[in-house]
């Protein structure tokens, strides 16, 4: 049963979150800023333009999120009298009290989301390991996790780029999830994934080990200038493969960027290799390339950064690209754990229907982004 103590409690973790918001701060700089994009010299820069309007709408959806939270928690004072009274019934006070808790945990979720570049969309490309067909089917299951979380928060996901496995799933496949802070959620899943389970392609009904690969790096939006080397471009073209169509298999609508660039901090050569098939349309897959081109460059250079500011920071976990982070276990028991954080669970359908977010929240718990 709710009790004053619980109130009191929720009343002072808002309090707390109008102090790390910055509200009445916020709400100052977007009168301001509102005034500076009604000037009519506003647009001569339109590049500066775009970020403050960027910035603008950012600020302004963290207020009216405050606000939100703020009126349920009103409301559910009022509520709570009527409760006490006896002219509301303990299950309407505890449902409004629930939906109020679950709210404010979203909005401090994403309040830890504050590093450079966690509010832009994000690209995950999943890539089947050794094994075949198991490793295939496995890279198609993780796909499928992720379409249904990010189904979840009203994201919207485009396919970009997929290979189908030669018997059954996928060898590789690219996908653009387009939504609020959706690279902050989603940076903690670089990594390999392991599953065990008894294999459906195997006759004998033994047990298989699979694993595959995700990494997800920020999409760059115009706002953010990145520099790139044209001589180091080149680009080869083919048939795309896809869900039938004219154009399938007989025009050479596929594109595939190579870009050679050296590493400043050690002098090695490296080569990024970006495909693209998400449109019929040679040049638009280009285009969509050289964004994707751009996206990778800005991760390495975030990289770079946390790299710095993991060495500073003692104590930190420090999470390298290739590490196995997950064992997704279906026999001889069942059990999803997550070897950074320790996070686990024994409901694996939930997990693989995508609802990942205790992991997620984990691992931005385990790397310290608490409100400062």
């Amino acid at each position: 049963m709710i009790t004053q103590e619980n109130l009191k409690e929720l009343q002072t973790r808002i309090n707390d979150l109008y102090e790390y918001l910055e509200i009445e701060k916020k709400q100052v700089e977007i009168q301001n800023e509102e005034e500076k994009s009604a000037d009519p010299s506003f647009w001569e820069d339109p590049k500066e333009a775009e970020r403050i309007l960027k910035q603008l709408r950012a600020k302004k959806k963290w207020v009216e999120e405050y606000q939100e939270i703020n009126a349920q928690y009103e409301d559910l004072v009022v509520l709570y009298d009527f409760f006490k009274s006896g002219d509301v019934s303990e299950d309407e006070i505890n449902s409004h009290y629930q939906a109020v808790v679950t709210l404010l945990e979203n909005i401090e979720f994403k309040n830890m989301l504050s590093s450079e570049g966690d509010d832009l969309n994000a690209v995950i490309q999943i890539t089947a390991g050794a094994g075949g067909t198991e490793s295939c089917d496995w890279a198609s299951m993780l796909m499928r996790m992720y379409i249904m979380w990010a189904e979840k928060h009203n994201f919207k996901v485009k396919e970009l780029n997929y290979q189908a496995g030669d018997v059954a799933g996928v060898k590789t496949v690219t996908l653009e999830i387009e939504g609020d802070y959706a690279f902050g959620y989603l940076k903690g899943e670089n990594g390999v994934h392991r599953l065990v389970r008894i294999s459906p392609f195997d006759s004998n009904a033994k047990r298989h080990t699979s694993f595959a690969s995700v990494y997800v790096y920020p999409l760059v939006d115009e706002s953010i200038e990145i520099q790139i080397n044209q001589a180091s471009l080149s680009w080869d073209t083919f048939r795309s493969s896809g869900a039938g169509g004219q154009n399938v298999n007989k025009v050479e609508t596929g594109v595939r960027l190579r870009y050679k660039y050296k590493d400043e901090d050690t002098a090695e050569e490296k080569e990024i290799i970006i495909e693209n098939t998400e449109s019929r349309s040679q040049l638009q897959n280009k285009e969509k390339a050289l964004q994707l081109l751009k996206s990778r460059l800005f991760e390495i250079e975030l990289e770079k950064r946390n790299a710095k500011r993991d060495e500073i920071e003692a104590g930190k976990m420090k999470i390298e690209w290739g590490s196995q982070i997950r064992n997704y276990v279906m026999q001889p028991y069942r059990l999803i754990k997550d070897v950074r954080t320790g996070t686990e669970t024994s409901d694996v359908d939930s997990v693989m229907n995508g609802n990942i977010d205790d992991f997620l929240k984990s691992y931005l718990m385990l790397m310290g982004q608490r409100p400062q």
